[in-house]
């Protein structure tokens, strides 16, 4: 955190996060480097040693180096990882300069750490009181996301990075494999020829998310011309198929699920992560029977999105959300289809608060037919406004 950064704190609250809280001990982070922790991140000062009073529980830290000003001080990519803290738990952390990121490996060294822990007194001014002012928030976005399913979820490498570590799908070993690719000597006459000569590239083994694997048919083997045609316009099929291969513990993972891949989208910058938010979102609003077979899904996902959408920027949605209408129409499949004949009672009317919600906040009509490029806007009278 910047030198002479303060946050205020309820004395009550600061007194339980003290004695319960756990604290990261985080040694040789250059200073300037971008550092967070959940939804709040600073750029670090000389004396930044690490974060004390962390509520248990889970939480997302993040980094960025940032280059020696003589450099240009340009921000690099963003590395993230989920971390479990324990009540009192002490996590010790070592900056390794070659890969510009945290080594981990000492906490694992229980001498050291005891060692730490000894001396936390006097590395208490050099450590970074928890930002409790997003404690509130963080746990909105992160409430069904339990820490196994976020390690299966996350790189096997666990970090979660917001560029792709690519690698050559073929590896070259010698000169004569070499010498029969492509020659590049020579000048392209289309882009296509260009990309043909470029090696093909596959992400670094370790590296990739674990997300889990969305059907690529939303139709079963064998179906017939009907049920092809029912099973495109009501996803059930597909969710049920995702849900047994992946969450048949507890269907409800989904939803921590779809909570992993908003965070590492929106505070990792992993855009994979949201194209998948985007694909599970689609899946659960257009599986019409299932609504009707999974109220407690349902309702949380009612919650999850309260939650999500509220902390996405205004501009957000006319960057990206509603390309292409993205938002607005799979949320219209959902508000037609959750007031059904068939869908529980409370889903139904907690289906239509957010609905009605939605409508306030954003200016949206759910009610009107789509256009296939423009995101739709309510007509409001004269002089009325939105708060």
């Amino acid at each position: 955190m910047a030198s002479g950064s303060r946050v205020d704190m309820d004395p009550d609250v600061a007194r339980k996060l003290f004695e319960e809280g756990a604290t990261l001990v985080l040694l040789g982070v250059p200073q300037g480097t971008v550092f967070g922790i959940d939804y709040k991140s600073w750029k670090v000062g000389p004396r930044f040693r690490g974060v004390k009073m962390i509520p248990p529980g889970l939480h997302f830290l993040n980094y960025c180096s940032v280059n020696s000003p003589s450099c240009g001080g340009e921000v690099g990519p963003k590395t993230g990882l989920f971390l479990h803290l324990k009540p009192r738990d002490v996590l010790l952390a070592n900056w390794d300069p070659k890969e510009e990121d945290l080594n981990f490996s000492a906490s694992s060294n229980e001498e050291e750490v005891s060692r730490i822990r000894a001396s936390l007194q006097d590395l208490d001014p050099y450590l970074g009181p928890y930002p409790y002012e997003v404690m509130r928030k963080w746990v909105s976005l992160s409430d069904r996301l339990r820490e196994e399913l976020a390690i299966n979820l996350q790189p096997l490498s666990g970090r979660v990075r917001s560029y792709s570590d690519v690698v050559p799908e073929t590896e070259f070993r010698h000169t004569k494999d070499r010498a029969e690719q492509p020659r590049n000597d020579t000048a392209c006459q289309t882009m296509r020829e260009g990309l043909d000569r470029l090696p093909k590239m596959k992400e670094r083994e370790g590296t990739e998310l674990r997300f889990s694997a969305i059907p690529e048919k939303t139709y079963p083997p064998g179906a017939t011309p009907a049920q092809i045609t029912q099973c495109s316009m009501d996803f059930t099929y597909a969710l049920e198929t995702l849900l047994d291969q992946n969450h048949r513990q507890d269907p409800l993972d989904l939803l921590g699920e779809l909570q992993f891949a908003f965070v590492c989208f929106l505070i990792g910058n992993v855009y994979e992560a949201f194209e998948h938010w985007k694909r599970l979102l689609s899946l659960l609003c257009r599986a019409e029977a299932a609504m009707q077979k999974h109220k407690e899904l349902y309702l949380g996902l009612i919650a999850v999105l309260y939650h999500q959408l509220g902390e996405i920027p205004p501009d957000f949605f006319v960057d990206i959300v509603s390309q292409n209408n993205f938002l607005t129409s799979t949320l219209q499949d959902f508000f037609q289809f959750a007031s059904g004949p068939g869908v529980d009672g409370t889903l139904r009317k907690r289906a239509e608060k957010f609905k009605t919600h939605l409508t306030k906040k954003f200016n949206w009509d759910f009610d009107a037919d789509l256009d296939e490029c423009e995101p739709v806007v309510v007509d409001l009278p004269e002089g009325f406004t939105v708060a």
